[in-house]
């Protein structure tokens, strides 16, 4: 089996209603889809985490694949990623990160061709029902009536109707808005309003000075925080909140041996692109368990990625806590029956071969189309100092 093409395109899915995170308003997310053809007709699935490592792939990962066995990881990696001390040397891990798109994609080929479905591959399931967190976060008003959760008790009355149309009792949020005080009450009411059983994290996205921090995690830590991300920049700052405060912290930033060196934070939660791909991610996971640090999945991925989260956490018995999702403010997918819903905290892995998922040709093309006529979606933009973007931290 050979590779023979590597098409690329790029998708706009917007959220219902934007929502406010460090850097401004966040619309929505602005994708590249792969698809890995081979002279045996057998097509595997990948997606970038955004859009410009798309163009990495177009200029020099397919053309150093084309006429490469699907099946044969290492040598695909050798054709296109320079060894990992280089390119963090350098700051050229664009590769890596384009690589790992495309490397999701020859791991759902490998399940097509064995005929079983990608959590068989990685040694079996150890669970089929795979959790997920409900999201909150400060956001804004949209046409149609979605979002406007711009006060606690907004925010408060989402997450019970969630919990009720959804049977979510688990609750991850942004509540980043540079006011610790806000903050500090929208956790009061929520633990008020959802009862002592309901898991309640927070992504602070690192707005927070050490100095507030410190402030905002003693006035919550009664409230029983399951897991607080990046309540401020660095690592270093984390090990010294660590000091006042037991609420455990997470990180999108995956350097394990500054965590295990400082002990803080306590877990990653990571693209498995943004890792270099899923056997990368593997390896990460493992060293994690090793070192006793935790792992689970990113949030707002496409249904190609997420399907990748769920055959992973799946077969992976050291992730146990639930994964994020913005599941509820998806309009849209790229996959047939998209986007994945989370139902009693849960989602189920897919039993289909490979990642298990399908495109949606309609959904591919209306999405596609987005991308084309409005460019790719900004997350960086704040609408009250337009031009300008926004300095950590807020507060």
């Amino acid at each position: 089996m050979k590779i023979t093409n590597i098409r690329v395109t790029h998708v706009n899915v917007p959220l219902d209603a934007p929502f406010w995170w460090t850097a401004g308003l966040y619309g929505g997310a602005s994708k590249s889809i792969i698809e890995v053809e081979t002279d045996e007709g057998v097509v595997g699935l990948g997606e970038a985490p955004w859009w410009h490592f798309g163009e990495v792939i177009k200029a020099e990962i397919a053309p150093a694949l084309i006429g490469a066995d699907p099946l044969d990881l290492a040598d695909c990696e050798a054709r296109c990623v320079p060894p990992w001390q280089i390119t963090a040397n350098t700051g050229e891990n664009a590769a890596s990160v384009a690589f790992g798109a495309v490397e999701l994609a020859l791991w759902d080929i490998r399940g097509k061709v064995f005929g079983m479905p990608l959590y068989k591959l990685l040694g079996g399931a150890v669970r089929k029902d795979i959790p997920f967190s409900e999201y909150f976060s400060f956001r804004a008003a949209a046409q149609g009536g979605a979002g406007g959760e711009m006060t606690p008790e907004a925010i408060v009355d989402y997450c019970l109707r969630m919990r009720e149309q959804h049977g979510s009792t688990i609750f991850e949020g942004k509540l980043i808005m540079g006011d610790p005080e806000l903050e500090i009450r929208t956790v009061r009411m929520l633990r008020e309003a959802l009862g002592e059983k309901a898991q309640i994290k927070l992504d602070s996205n690192m707005q927070w000075s050490l100095t507030t921090a410190r402030w905002v995690l003693r006035e919550i830590e009664p409230f029983n925080i399951r897991n607080y991300e990046d309540p401020v920049a660095t690592f270093e700052e984390m090990a010294a909140l660590r000091q006042h405060s037991r609420i455990p912290f997470s990180t999108h930033v995956p350097d394990l041996r500054r965590a295990v060196a400082l002990g803080a934070p306590d877990t990653f939660v990571c693209n498995f692109a943004a890792l270099g791909g899923l056997s990368k991610t593997l390896k990460f996971i493992a060293a994690c368990e090793a070192m006793g640090k935790g792992f689970w999945c990113y949030s707002n991925d496409l249904g190609i990625m997420t399907s990748a989260y769920l055959h992973v956490v799946a077969a992976t018995p050291w992730i146990t806590e639930a994964s994020q999702s913005l599941f509820a403010w998806q309009i849209g997918d790229v996959i047939k029956d998209g986007p994945f819903r989370q139902k009693d905290n849960t989602v189920r892995v897919p039993e289909g071969d490979g990642l298990g998922v399908e495109l949606d040709p309609a959904a591919m093309k209306r999405w596609a189309g987005h991308f084309a006529e409005h460019g790719p979606m900004g997350h960086f933009s704040d609408p009250n100092n337009p031009g300008r973007y926004r300095r950590l931290p807020l507060n």
